[in-house]
């Protein structure tokens, strides 16, 4: 900033000569500024963003990205006044379409499949003591579920935005569309909202196990334990919540809520032990498209240390002898189970595993083809949930 000394309404030399040594201080420092780095972090040293914005921002410039968002995109995304009229419902839209990014969807339809199936598994064991007025009461249990799902994926997205600018930089945080203060305040709410109802409509043996699950989810991605850095660890959490807890404690509700006491049914038991390989399958299979962003920040996984080949296979193998004993268990116990749904139905699932995986070598392991591999598996995780009112 320079002053203008006035004599008369005139400016004299020296004032003209001031100002001019001044202007071109001021073009050198803006020429500096503006060669000096990417448009990125120039953009944010006038703007005053959210964290996770400013690590995107810094890892597009590191990517020197061929397509340069607008000022407007920018400052809407840092919840700054908008250019137009419609700011307000753009905001809301962009908000709830961050949230359902955050809620991570396939993981939210492997809950819900999960939950009504076993619950309908549980009423059509024993349809006499059906009453419909529980119904409200199930759908309380299916958004506890749901909301603890949402805490567990929210909470390891907080700790893994660096890690996701790199591996899924679609998600909201990595990309900028949620802010930390938000995502913290879902994760409290989610985690509370779940507890509350399942201490107060469940009892108190399912209250414990949700809260368990969730400290179980925490320890997954919260430092100092941050167990998702120990590959053994992280896929024994993953098949312990939605392998055991998940069907056990929906199948116990459902029986406590009709009035019955807990027994194994042999359909329940096959459906728990069999998810829960299932589970351990998903665990080591999730980092296959996640490799270069967790070798760049030290986290250990099966894919890291063995290879994505290896684990492919690995992967695939562990599902085909899951079928293979669904198959088998079937044609051992015809009188606990429908062998004319479950030997048919394995077998194919078990040749489509095969097909899946010689389509991704014919990929060549290539990112495409591991993240439809992936998206594979979780569609046949899908399948066997509503295969099991049937089995």
């Amino acid at each position: 900033v320079h002053l203008w000394r006035r004599k008369d309404g005139i400016v004299d030399d020296g004032d003209r000569a001031n100002r001019g040594r001044c202007q071109q201080r001021e073009h050198g420092e803006r020429d500096e500024r503006d060669t000096s780095a990417p448009w990125p972090q120039n953009l944010l040293a006038r703007f005053s963003l959210p964290v996770a914005v400013r690590r995107r921002a810094a890892f597009l410039a590191s990517k020197d990205s061929q397509s340069t968002p607008s000022l407007a995109a920018h400052a809407a995304t840092a919840d700054g006044p908008a250019f137009d009229g419609s700011s307000d419902t753009r905001a809301k839209t962009s908000f709830l379409a961050a949230f359902w990014k955050f809620l991570r969807p396939h993981t939210i339809r492997g809950t819900i499949l999960g939950s009504l199936a076993v619950t309908s598994k549980a009423i059509m064991e024993n349809p006499a003591a059906i009453d419909w007025g529980l119904l409200p009461r199930a759908m309380l249990g299916v958004l506890a579920l749901l909301c603890g799902n949402g805490y567990i994926v929210g909470i390891n997205q907080i700790y893994d935005v660096e890690i996701d600018a790199v591996n899924k930089p679609f998600l909201p945080m990595a990309a900028g569309e949620l802010g930390f203060t938000q995502a913290w305040a879902i994760c409290v709410v989610l985690a509370a909202a779940g507890l509350g109802i399942t201490t107060f409509n469940f009892g108190s043996l399912i209250a414990k196990l949700y809260a368990f699950g969730l400290f179980l989810g925490t320890i997954y991605s919260v430092p100092p334990l941050r167990l998702k850095k120990n590959a053994v660890a992280a896929f024994a959490i993953i098949a312990t919540v939605r392998g055991f807890l998940l069907n056990f404690g929906v199948y116990h509700a459902t029986r406590a809520a009709l009035g019955l006491p807990f027994v194994w049914s042999p359909p329940i038991a096959f459906i728990t032990t069999f998810v829960t390989v299932f589970a351990t399958v998903i665990a080591i299979t999730k980092d296959l498209p996640d490799v270069d962003g967790d070798k760049k920040f030290g986290i250990e996984t099966f894919a890291t240390r063995m290879g994505v080949r290896n684990i492919a296979y690995l992967g695939s193998g562990l599902l085909v002898a899951n079928y293979a004993g669904a198959v088998a268990l079937a044609v051992r116990m015809p009188h606990a189970f429908n062998a004319a749904v479950m030997v048919p139905f394995h077998a194919l699932f078990a040749a489509l595993v095969v097909a899946a995986t010689v389509r991704l070598d014919k990929s060549r392991y290539s990112r495409e083809g591991i993240a439809g591999y992936y998206r594979f598996i979780w569609y046949l995780f899908y399948s066997e949930y509503a295969l099991l009112p049937f089995i």
